[in-house]
């Protein structure tokens, strides 16, 4: 158990905490009074944090927008060397840091420290960019003109981040907006209110001044709406379930502001005869069951052609059965516990379910026990028709359904079935092949050979159909552009 700190905005090394609070104008506030417990070990305490309200909301845009003009008019460097400094400091505090996040979430250790450090690098990365060119010397058709471009910040912009990246996102989210001249606040999950937490000390102790980054806690239908609904948010970037992403649009474009949604996923791989079954597995198992499924980028179906099929199956079943759900602080495990006892049951009724209407479950046997924790074997269906929900619906769990096809073809056409396109996969050794299904699937991320889950920051990130807006990317210098906007500026001589 973490022990309790009363100042959370201290610059003490000491890291170890479990109560969060919301951070309004560099001043932490909030009566803490909602649990949090950890989802491998039930019975135990992971974070407190305050149930945040429209006031607070109110309160933490103002100080957003008072800080604003300020920020926005410090040079790009001065913020980009906060941003790195910041991103020092998550990775000097990245044990401590990973393990409040283990507390909470769920993951293993192991992933946790990685996605610390993918923080800590998003933060270095958009740092570094302080010192790029934003801008263009144009030729003019005009004697004596010289034409150039700038990007200006949109202002106050408002993030909502999910709870199974819980420090990553909001990383990748913040930093563009805040080396843009963006002033912030963001609504963290109220399942991972301590990683946040981590975030904002870090960048607080780099020395971001009071007002540019804010923090407040709470339920998504009062913090998420008040923000949306704030006429003072320039911008909201929104990563979660497309229910509520479409709803939080359907606000922001009533009054012209600006939103990025990154919603859900039912990511599809092609496995095709001649590629290596067991290699092919590893990828599969690699993409379906690491996170414990729980990425919207997870692999949750698969399409195989018939003759490698059989062989396909016992390899993934294998990998399956070589992975240890538990505690993700204990090393013999490889697969951290489920979230939640609401995701738990839904993985459950899921796999459970799908039995029922006649699919095989070659792995994974549930017996709905919880007093150990949310622990979930990885589940693999098969013998299930194309429109099952099994397939058809995002589970966000460690299961996944596969799926035979006559050719590829038949396996492009069901990849391209689903209403979400946010990644999609092919494992072959044709070279033919895979150009063809990179021009032809219809998702934002491609992956040849390679697990569905897994990004490098510094490229574009985003789906297609109902997983994204398809507007705005994520990662790498496009994310600049949802946080600015354009302006040509003419100067005659």
């Amino acid at each position: 158990m973490t022990s309790t700190i009363t100042n959370p905005s201290t610059n003490s090394t000491e890291l170890d905490l479990i109560t969060a609070r919301h951070l309004i104008n560099g001043e932490w506030l909030g009566e803490a009074g909602t649990e949090r417990m950890n989802p491998a070990r039930p019975g135990e305490l992971a974070a407190l944090s305050p149930s945040g309200t429209a006031e607070d909301v109110d309160a933490a845009v103002s100080a957003a927008t008072a800080a604003q003009p300020a920020w926005a008019a410090m040079p790009a460097p001065a913020r980009g060397a906060i941003l790195m400094a910041a991103g020092d400091l998550l990775l000097e505090r990245q044990t401590a840091i990973a393990g409040d996040l283990v507390r909470e979430e769920g993951k293993t250790l192991a992933e946790a420290k990685g996605e610390v450090k993918r923080a800590s690098d998003v933060l270095r990365f958009f740092g570094s960019l302080g010192w790029a060119a934003t801008g263009e010397v144009l030729p003019s058709g005009l004697p004596d003109t010289t034409i150039t471009t700038r990007r200006e910040p949109l202002g106050v912009v408002g993030l909502i981040t999910p709870w199974n990246f819980p420090i990553a996102i909001p990383a990748w989210k913040s930093a563009p907006a805040l080396i843009s001249g963006n002033t912030v606040v963001i609504k963290p999950a109220e399942l991972t209110p301590l990683s946040a937490t981590h975030l904002a000390r870090a960048l607080q102790d780099a020395g971001l001044p009071a007002g540019v980054f804010n923090v407040v806690h709470g339920k998504g239908r009062v913090v998420g709406d008040a923000l949306a609904r704030d006429p003072r948010i320039a911008g909201m970037s929104f990563t979660g379930s497309t229910s509520v992403g479409l709803g939080l649009e359907g606000i922001l474009n009533a009054r012209r502001a600006r939103v990025q949604l990154e919603m859900g996923g039912k990511n599809g791989v092609l496995v095709l005869d001649d590629a290596d079954p067991r290699k092919a597995a590893k990828v599969v198992a690699a993409g379906a069951f690491g996170l414990t499924g729980q990425a919207c980028t997870a692999t949750s179906r698969v399409y195989v052609t018939p003759g490698i099929r059989e062989s396909f199956l016992a390899a993934l079943t294998e990998e399956a059965a070589a992975l240890t759900p538990g505690d993700g602080m204990d090393a013999g495990t490889t697969i951290g516990a489920v979230v939640s006892r609401q995701q738990f049951e839904q993985n459950q009724a899921a796999v459970r379910t799908a039995v029922e209407r006649g699919a095989t479950l070659l792995h994974g046997e549930h017996d709905g026990g919880t007093d150990a924790g949310y622990r979930f074997p990885p589940a693999v269906l098969t013998d299930l028709p194309f429109d099952d929900a099994a397939v058809t619906e995002e589970i966000f769990g460690p299961v996944v359904a596969v799926l035979e096809v006559p050719d590829y073809e038949a396996g492009l056409a069901a990849i391209n079935g689903s209403r979400y396109g946010l990644t999609a996969g092919i494992c072959t050794d044709s070279l033919a092949l895979a150009t063809d299904f990179a021009a032809r699937a219809q998702a934002g991320v491609i992956k040849v050979n390679r697990p569905t889950a897994g990004l490098d920051l510094n490229v574009p990130f985003g789906g297609v159909k109902d997983s994204s807006t398809n507007t705005f990317r994520e990662q790498g210098k496009t994310a600049l552009d949802f946080f600015t906007w354009g302006k040509t500026v003419y100067t005659g001589v």
